[in-house]
């Protein structure tokens, strides 16, 4: 299988100055590889795999190690995934003996996920960490019966995503939409062409749904409330730590804790500048992606809220969301809010068990 990016060039498509590939007549390489951290990590991170059912806890916690590639071929929305990984997924165990709780920690690997093997489980090796006992045994074991066929349930679900295209699934989808959902919208129904004289009545209704909507044009506005079983200091410590944002998130991030500092996250995909900061109960942002047209930035706005004693819920608003990118890509709100939920919210659930 070819490397990323080392296709014939007669038919990858040079990047034109408005990122354009005109109704994806030629071939469009995408890299995946970062995108397949994220998924990979909020699929198998954090599962819970045996509750205590015969004095066994038995979890997942983190994914340790993915290398190798992953790209999306697209042609005329036709998707080609092509993809070689390895990754390894660490686990832990608490077994309840005579004695009293012996912790166990170990590794499931997998060792080559490849597109060529689509249809079939890969293979998956899972070890101890430390001395290898009866107790640790006992722990491998249930991992392996128990374990092995949720991680490989949740491997089939990657696999599934990169054959519908991955990250650029959104992006197909956009350009399959019928040209008269509008006419929809406006009118209320999907019932055939209306007359001339119906047509003049709906134009008020467009303009007045324009106006109801308090946006900016070309513009959007995020809304979302999550709940979780921590304190709010704890959720707001997570969110303004750039430790912990690199150990749930698998990336770099750069975070200052201070108003009118700035940060950097997710590679430095996202930055910004913070406005207004209240411990455990406060954190306004100005915030952006770089693939943003220059100078656009939304406001993040985060309010903590601790209704009961261990319980957080955390009202998020993200307004002046660009409703396109400088490429013309018209799924930003849907990507960005799709990544506060699971690439922010579901990961630090998965990774510091605030409600799984």
């Amino acid at each position: 299988m070819a490397k990323y990016g080392e296709g014939d060039a007669r038919w990858i498509v040079q990047e034109r100055a408005d990122g354009t590939n005109v109704h994806n007549w030629h071939w469009a390489e995408r890299d995946c590889l970062e995108w397949s951290r994220s998924r990979l990590s909020s699929l198998l991170a954090g599962l819970s795999v045996l509750s205590g059912e015969g004095g066994l806890t038995l979890r997942t916690t983190t994914l340790d190690k993915l290398d190798g590639e992953a790209y999306i071929n697209i042609r005329k929305g036709k998707v080609i995934p092509g993809y070689e990984l390895s990754l390894t997924l660490a686990w832990e165990a608490e077994v309840t003996t005579e004695s009293g709780v012996v912790k166990v920690s170990g590794a499931a690997e997998v060792p080559y996920l490849a597109d060529e093997n689509a249809d079939e489980d890969p293979e998956l090796r899972v070890t101890v960490r430390g001395e290898d006992g009866p107790v640790a045994r006992r722990a491998k074991d249930a991992f392996l019966t128990k374990g092995k066929p949720l991680v490989l349930e949740k491997i089939r679900e990657y696999v599934a995503a990169m054959a519908k295209g991955g990250p650029a699934k959104d992006e197909l989808d956009s350009k399959k939409t019928p040209t008269k959902v509008p006419a929809v919208e406006a009118g209320g129904t999907a019932a055939a062409p209306a007359p001339a004289t119906e047509k003049k009545v709906e134009a008020p209704a467009v303009k007045e749904k324009k106006v109801k909507a308090k946006d900016k044009e070309g513009f959007k506005t995020i809304e979302m409330t999550e709940k979780f079983y921590c304190r709010a200091k704890d959720m707001y410590e997570i969110l303004m730590d750039e430790n912990r944002w690199k150990g749930f998130t698998q990336s770099n991030a750069r975070i200052s804790r201070e108003v009118g500092g700035q940060f950097s996250l997710f590679d430095g995909s996202i930055s910004g500048v913070n406005e207004e900061l209240q411990e455990g109960k406060l954190i306004v942002q100005k915030w952006r992606f770089g693939s943003w047209p220059d100078g656009v930035h939304s406001t993040v706005r985060l309010v903590f809220d601790e209704p009961e004693s261990g319980v957080t819920v955390i009202s998020l608003k993200q307004t002046d969301v660009p409703e396109e990118d400088r490429y013309g890509n018209s799924t930003v709100v849907e990507n960005t809010e799709r990544g506060w939920r699971e690439l922010i919210f579901q990961r630090i659930r998965g990774v510091f068990g605030f409600g799984i």
